[in-house]
């Protein structure tokens, strides 16, 4: 599919889903990968890297800061809509010599990194704003820094935390967190850990202290596992065919991200997970639920696709833990009120811009007019949860259909495979 289009038609002529679906690496795991080999200056032979446009944005500006050579003048580094790299970047700029300018687009500028910065700055990092206090875009002086303990609260983002432990191993003393609060998105934080712990890095967690002892051990080679975030939309279309069975490739039991609570949660409705020697089996077994709960605080990144099979099927739902989805690549909650509406179906927000909001399906059944014309606020997530609604109009258009590159580049081309037309 050509790229720089306005808008796509999404038809469903076959109301059942079969075939083998391609995922992409998982971009968490690549990220932390690339920020492993370049804090502790090693090279990695990284097996099945993302092609996602966060990730290479991610390579292409550590290859800036490594090829910079010591001058006196500032060197820019335009992070985009990339949260992460914004995030793990402010960490390792903060201990690398010179002196850097990190931006990011306009929305960039709204999301909140005051907290990561004042942890930096606590440990001796020297970090300015050049525009609002608390958001980007930032000035860095990189230099060695001597703190080794600081307190940080891991509510607003995980990222937070795993910015500053993927500096920690290279930290003279290391670095002992201490949180305050309960984390938002802790599988994220956990994995992070985990990855760190598997290169010999010495790591004691306890519930509210995480010491990182300094030091690493590099191994030849590693390999990226699939998304199981972009499993979230091909578990919503099972849901919504007539008929499912079809596999996802690359996923397995005991993976390291946190969305591989998916099979427990499309359990609920009806989709059975079978664990294969290449991946996972989906089978829609025909269970109907009249409602559904659930808390997202430790997977806010499937909350798209879980609120809109709800609204999808015409089932009211309750859904907490949404707090950092206020400030992702758009406000999601607004975003996902204003679409779901377009069903008829009946939304409520609660305490919008709190931080304890919680979105209301009523039940209603829903309508479906074919040729719904559906916005993507610049949000990769919008466009892949927005897209099975299409078995359930027949056809709907979408906007804006480029933003899937952010994590799944060839997501329209899987869904073409799996019996969608794309115009």
């Amino acid at each position: 599919m050509a790229r720089n289009l306005k808008s796509v038609v999404v038809t469903a002529p076959l109301k059942k889903l079969q075939g083998k679906i391609l995922l992409p690496a998982s971009k968490s795991i690549s990220n932390r990968l690339l920020m492993i080999s370049a804090a502790g200056g090693i090279k990695l032979d990284i097996g099945n890297l993302s092609d996602a446009d966060d990730t290479l944005l991610l390579q292409k500006l550590i290859a800036t800061v490594q090829s910079v050579k010591k001058t006196d003048r500032p060197v820019e580094l335009d992070a985009g809509m990339a949260g992460t790299a914004m995030r793990f970047l402010t960490a390792w700029l903060s201990v690398m010599p010179g002196k850097w300018i990190l931006t990011g687009c306009d929305r960039m500028k709204q999301r909140p990194i005051g907290i990561l910065v004042d942890a930096l700055v606590h440990l001796g990092a020297s970090i300015d704003y050049l525009a609002k206090p608390g958001f980007p875009p930032l000035l860095i002086r990189g230099k060695k820094i001597s703190g080794h303990e600081i307190t940080i609260d891991p509510g607003v983002s995980s990222q937070f935390v795993s910015a500053l432990l993927l500096i920690a191993p290279f930290m003279e003393h290391g670095l002992i967190v201490n949180l305050k609060g309960r984390p938002v998105s802790s599988p994220y934080m956990m994995m992070t850990i985990k990855m760190l712990q598997s290169f010999g890095v010495k790591i004691n967690v306890g519930k509210t202290r995480i010491h990182v002892t300094p030091g690493l051990n590099a191994p030849g080679n590693c390999n990226v596992e699939s998304d199981w975030s972009a499993a979230a939309f091909w578990y919503e279309a099972a849901v919504f065919a007539v008929e499912a069975d079809f596999e996802l490739s690359g996923l397995h039991a005991g993976s390291l991200q946190g969305d591989a609570i998916l099979p427990s949660v499309y359990q609920n409705f009806g989709i059975q997970t079978e664990y294969t020697e290449t991946g996972i089996r989906l089978v829609k077994t025909g269970k109907k639920i009249d409602g559904f709960y659930y808390d997202f605080t430790d997977c806010p990144d499937i909350a798209q696709p879980v609120i809109i099979t709800c609204a999808g099927l015409g089932i009211r739902g309750r859904f907490e833990g949404l707090k950092s989805l206020q400030i992702k690549e758009t406000d999601r909650l607004r975003a996902l009120k204003n679409e779901i509406g377009k069903l008829g179906t009946q939304v409520e927000l609660l305490a919008q811009g709190s931080d304890s909001p919680a979105f209301e399906i009523r039940a209603r059944k829903p309508g479906f007019p074919r040729g719904l014309s559906f916005e993507t606020y610049d949000d990769h997530r919008m466009a892949m949860s927005l897209a099975p609604l299409a078995l359930k109009t027949g056809s709907l258009r979408i906007s804006n259909p480029d933003v899937v590159g952010k994590s799944y580049p060839q997501f329209w081309k899987e869904f073409q495979k799996a019996g969608f037309e794309i115009h």
